[in-house]
């Protein structure tokens, strides 16, 4: 059905084989812009001198998704067209990025940081719109969102072989490739199928916003455990995403940012594989598979160096894959079968990344600040050893009390 104005709705059957290219180039672009600097951004800070203010650049992307969340997502689900707010916020958002390559030095670290969170309240609402337009342009025929959805993670890792490739991972200048991408993207934006904003639920504005129906959900003791451990493995995840290239150029490896590719080349070959694999062990193999392998990765940092361990890091960011699909992708999952019988998926996922995007990575990040503060001004391979331990005990820590505490009762729940 196709509403007034050329509006799609949310059960038109559109076959075109030419909207699944369209909408796949929107999510190459859309983590393209994230996965250019994001990767590399320790070790350009930590290169330029202002590495004390690493913990407090990647508190932003929590900090943002929690608020642009709330307050741009909102406006786009009753106000505003999603693609004509994504024309907007990719255009300044592109703006932005042009002028933080000026602020990347000692002398302007600070503004450097609170313009950065100011890019990223712009930046995070996107990521639900694009999936957004995605989810609402493809109807009743949603089965093909997994594959659109995998040209996000080919555009991280692009972006991070091209920063390698051009010797651009130490310099502030991955903002400028991301500046170009997304001016590109707001003006493609355009383009986009023009979907409907969500129908208002039955519920006043402060309810959904504080996602009060989701939080109901952790009256179930079993979904409760999950979202406890999900906000607290999701601190050593921080500690990697801000540390893990500025660790990877002190070990002698000149292409940080096409090493660090290899962790989304990983990600990619679960991703297709996770329905099958929930369907067949059940959520909790998988979930603890996911916990075990961040401390595996960890312990993986502490004994790799420059020399003949040199495998051990090449496997931890390898290991990315594990970490992230049987986890995220698989909690997400698992989130969905909660969620969907009492008719709050949307806020439900919404929920599962205010606790780990939002409040577990900003908690990771601010403590990770306070043990990188304890390494020297210029960290050697072994201090970075040592520092990595402390992430592979506590994600250890972390496994055992979910492999104790949970109780897979979805079948049960999912009809309470």
């Amino acid at each position: 059905m196709v509403a007034a104005e050329g509006t799609l709705t949310g059960d038109v059957r559109p076959a075109s084989g030419m909207l699944t290219g369209r909408l796949s180039a929107l999510m190459f672009m859309q983590f393209f812009i994230w996965g250019a600097w994001n990767v590399t951004l320790g070790l350009v800070m930590q290169t330029v001198g202002i590495g004390n203010l690493i913990a407090n650049a990647f508190s932003v992307g929590p900090i943002a998704s929690i608020v642009g969340s709330f307050l741009l997502g909102m406006a786009a689900a009753r106000y505003f067209s999603p693609k004509m707010l994504m024309v907007i916020l990719h255009l300044v958002g592109g703006v932005l990025l042009f002028v933080l390559p000026s602020l990347v030095t000692p002398e302007h670290g600070d503004s450097f940081v609170w313009l950065l969170l100011g890019y990223m309240i712009l930046y995070m609402p996107t990521v639900g719109l694009a999936n957004t337009i995605a989810l609402k342009s493809f109807g009743e025929r949603v089965d093909r969102f997994p594959f659109v959805r995998a040209f996000g993670t080919l555009g991280w890792i692009a972006a991070g072989l091209i920063i390698g490739w051009a010797g651009l991972s130490a310099s502030p200048q991955i903002f400028t490739i991301a500046a170009a991408v997304s001016i590109a993207l707001g003006l493609y934006s355009a383009t986009l199928p023009n979907v409907e904003a969500d129908a208002p639920r039955d519920e006043s504005v402060i309810r959904q916003v504080l996602c009060i129906e989701a939080f109901g959900l952790m009256r179930q003791r079993s979904f409760l455990i999950f979202i406890a451990c999900a906000t607290l493995i999701s601190i050593p995840l921080a500690m990697y995403y801000a540390y893990a290239s500025a660790y990877i150029g002190t070990a002698g490896i000149e292409n940080v940012g096409g090493t660090m590719a290899i962790g989304q080349m990983s990600e990619l070959a679960f991703m297709f594989s996770m329905p099958w694999l929930y369907r067949r062990f059940g959520v909790k193999p998988l979930l603890l598979v996911g916990m075990i392998a961040w401390a595996v990765r960890y312990a993986l940092f502490a004994i790799g160096d420059g020399g003949d361990s040199l495998w051990a890091i090449y496997l931890g960011v390898a290991l990315h894959g594990v970490c992230y699909d049987f986890f995220f992708v698989a909690g997400a999952i698992y989130t969905g079968t909660i969620a969907s019988p009492k008719g709050v998926n949307a806020q439900a996922q919404g929920m599962l990344t205010l606790f780990t995007y939002g409040v577990g990575m900003l908690l990771g990040s601010q403590i990770g600040g306070l043990l990188y503060a304890q390494l020297p001004e210029t960290p050697s391979v072994a201090d970075w050893q040592h520092m990595w331990w402390y992430p592979a005990i506590a994600a250890a820590v972390v496994a055992i009390l979910f492999q104790i505490s949970f109780r897979d009762q979805t079948k049960g729940e999912a009809r309470a």
